[in-house]
């Protein structure tokens, strides 16, 4: 993980495979587990370790505590039971005594042991036939390596087939022992003297030869932090080099502005987006470039804020950008402005893709003249040829949609407009810090008086399902309307392991339950127009029930819908699912939700029952962050994983914090352009520099 700063690292960069006891095959293996060098292999975290201080010894066993007990293999048998059952039994020899691990219907166990070897048995005990037996223990294979030289503490590391965990440890013990000596000390004295935490050199030889847990423990909490640290400091050193330009437009929110951005809604702003306006207010009119992040649930109103502070740029003689992921969202957020400002003089143009070349060039020239001060659009707005005459606001809707470097294109052309990033998929906390962690954050937790919430449902059995459908009926006859969202747009109905397909369901429905209705469909593979259409007629009610693809997802606003059905609602995240519900319940009828699924498993169920308990948008993502992991949150498509090497979010959260602090702390002090932070900024320069374009100068 470390970069090389100077010659005296030169050795950690040796080739694993020249080291004693490894060679070409065993490097060729290390390799798959992303080893290649002696620096690799010093860094390369054990999952855990195997404390055999706390083996009880077998004169000393308890019935029905979990105990840890080592012995020797000396017998193994394996029989069939009745009912096609089988029963795996290993005795072991506790020098003492004697102890059985049992398997039933594992045959394979039986293979895994060999005669004489030493092992570790885990798990509760019980007295029987004589002896003591654990059901299903876990096994350790001491394979020659028994600790006892190393203080009874044994690191146990992810391994690869063919390399065993005895070997993985002399490896790196080998290491530590030749090459921890030329291992740079990147922190400097009084900051681990603060947070207590271990020199580098001992950190490693901790990790990878304990001789305690506390030790292990130890050294894997400095690893950990510097992980996060050297992140942590990435995005200070972006968001100071940011807050450094001085070519920053300055956008004054005078009274009267205020008051006549105001009238243009037909609704007060809630407690929550008025302080969003302070916030934005104050940064626009700071000297420095805002660059901040609008969290807000579902229905929460963040759009009346983007279209506040593009108000107050176009009144201070600036552009604005509105940028969206999908035309679809580019198009409501259109039609939403179009709305808004029916009665204003602010010259506004969408530009999207589906434009005409002589449509798209006018559109160019008038955003060049400055006779265009609003631009709504897709990615079409950050192409090369598109041009900006005085840009002072971007504000970018459902950043996770987009490249993190898609902010920055915004800023090339030399002056540094002020960005607003929006979202209403809520962040864990945790993402923030990493993810948006260079940005300012703004959160509306409130919601629009008489914003109902929305009852939702799993329907897991075909019984239920029809009563969900006489239900949605019911709606649909009284004039409310309905979607019907499903995985993907093509594939078979009916295929046992398959997704549901858009085309399919539309096909069944419109024969079956919806036969009676007007029902339309749309996707992503549809033509632009064609969607359009489709998505106009539901909105005017011609259309009683739309099928979908997640296209609807976001931006969708029908205030007349209030059933979602959403068909294997397991294949989605729990975000996802917020926000698909979030397409009803817009208006003053009460909206319903069903979570068609007959999936069993526990994580399906959780999910699922966390969607019909919580409303929070922001509690839903802290449950969807704990279950799946931040990649899926956030789209690993699109963004790729965290750059971290051995942090994980959810568990070192705490250690998060307290890095995120003293990052940001350090590089707004003046001791940061010292020379005492030069190797440390060259360390996070060389890790970070390119993926995060930093400034070389610091």
């Amino acid at each position: 993980m470390p970069s090389q700063q100077s010659n005296s690292e030169e050795p950690l960069r040796t080739p694993v495979q020249f080291l004693p006891g490894v060679g070409p095959a065993r490097a060729e293996l290390l390799a798959k587990l992303g080893i290649e060098t002696v620096e690799d292999l010093l860094w390369f975290m054990p999952r855990d370790v195997l404390d055999l201080t706390q083996v009880t010894d077998i004169l000393n066993v308890e019935a029905g505590k979990p105990q840890t007990i080592r012995g020797t293999v000396v017998d193994r048998d394996a029989k069939e039971l009745s009912n096609g059952r089988t029963l795996v039994a290993v005795l072991l020899d506790c020098d003492r005594g004697f102890l059985r691990g049992v398997w039933f219907n594992q045959p394979w166990m039986l293979h895994k042991f060999t005669d004489d070897e030493p092992v570790v048995f885990s798990g509760k005990p019980k007295w029987q036939s004589g002896r003591w037996e654990i059901s299903n223990p876990q096994v350790q294979w001491l394979e020659g390596d028994t600790g006892d030289e190393h203080g009874g503490v044994l690191p146990r590391y992810p391994l690869t087939e063919g390399l065993k965990m005895y070997e993985m440890r002399r490896i790196t013990r080998t290491a530590v022992e030749m090459f921890a000596e030329f291992i740079s000390e990147y922190l400097t004295d009084s900051l681990r003297e603060s947070l207590k935490l271990p020199g580098i050199r001992t950190a490693i030889r901790q990790i990878h030869g304990p001789q305690s847990v506390a030790e292990f423990n130890a050294g894997c909490g400095r690893l950990i932090f510097d992980d996060l640290f050297e992140f942590q400091l990435a995005l200070a050193i972006r968001r100071r080099a940011w807050r450094k330009a001085d070519d920053v437009p300055r956008l004054p929110t005078t009274a009267k502005i205020d008051s006549r951005i105001r009238r243009l809604f037909p609704f007060e702003f809630t407690d929550g987006q008025s302080d969003a306006v302070k916030q934005i207010a104050a940064d626009f009119d700071s000297g420095h470039p805002m660059h901040r992040l609008l969290q807000a649930d579902v229905g929460a109103g963040k759009t009346a804020i983007a279209i506040y502070g593009v108000l107050v740029a176009i009144a201070a003689g600036y552009q604005a950008v509105l940028m969206a992921p999908t035309e679809l969202l580019a198009t409501q957020h259109w039609q939403t402005v179009e709305s808004t400002l029916a009665a204003s003089r602010v010259s506004r143009t969408l530009l999207t893709g589906s434009l005409t070349a002589a449509q798209r060039k006018q559109a160019i020239a008038d955003i060049a003249s400055g006779d265009t001060q609003l631009i709504i659009g897709t990615q079409a707005v950050i192409q090369k040829d598109v041009k900006f005459h005085n840009l002072g606001l971007v504000v970018i809707d459902e950043q996770h949609k987009f490249g993190v470097e898609q902010r920055a294109q915004f800023s090339l052309a030399g002056r540094s407009p002020h960005v607003l990033v929006m979202t209403a998929t809520p962040i864990p906390r945790s993402l923030c810090m990493t993810q948006f962690g260079d940005l300012d954050i703004t959160v509306i937790s409130d919601m629009p008086p008489g914003r109902q919430k929305v009852i939702t449902s799993r329907v897991h059995n075909p019984q239920t399902q029809r009563r969900a459908w006489d239900f949605v009926k019911k709606q649909l006859r009284s004039g409310r309307q309905a979607y019907a969202v499903c995985p993907r747009v093509e594939g078979g109905f009916a295929e046992t392991h398959g997704l549901v397909s858009a085309e399919e369901l539309y096909r069944t429905l419109s024969q079956g339950e919806l036969r009676d209705v007007s029902v339309g469909m749309i996707h992503g593979k549809m033509d632009r127009n064609e969607r359009a259409n489709v998505m106009e007629a539901f909105r005017n009610g011609q259309l009683q029930a739309l099928v979908s693809t997640t296209v609807v997802e976001v931006g969708v606003d029908v205030p007349n819908a209030t059933v979602m059905v959403i068909y294997q609602a397991e294949r989605f995240g729990l975000s996802q699912l917020h926000q698909l519900r979030g397409r009803v319940a817009r208006g003053e009828h009460q909206g319903y939700c069903f979570l068609f699924s007959e999936a069993k498993t526990d994580d399906a169920v959780k999910r699922l029952a966390a969607l019909e308990q919580h409303n929070d948008g922001f509690r839903i993502a802290e449950v969807d962050f704990e279950l799946r992991g931040p990649g899926d949150i956030l789209g690993t498509r699109q963004h790729g994983q965290l750059p971290l090497k051995v942090a994980n979010l959810i568990r070192d959260h705490k250690v998060l914090m307290e890095a995120r602090q003293a990052a940001f702390l350090i590089v707004e002090s003046e001791e940061f352009d010292g020379p005492e932070f030069v190797p440390l900024k060259i360390r996070v320069l060389e890790r970070f520099g390119k993926l995060m374009d930093l400034p070389r100068g610091g």
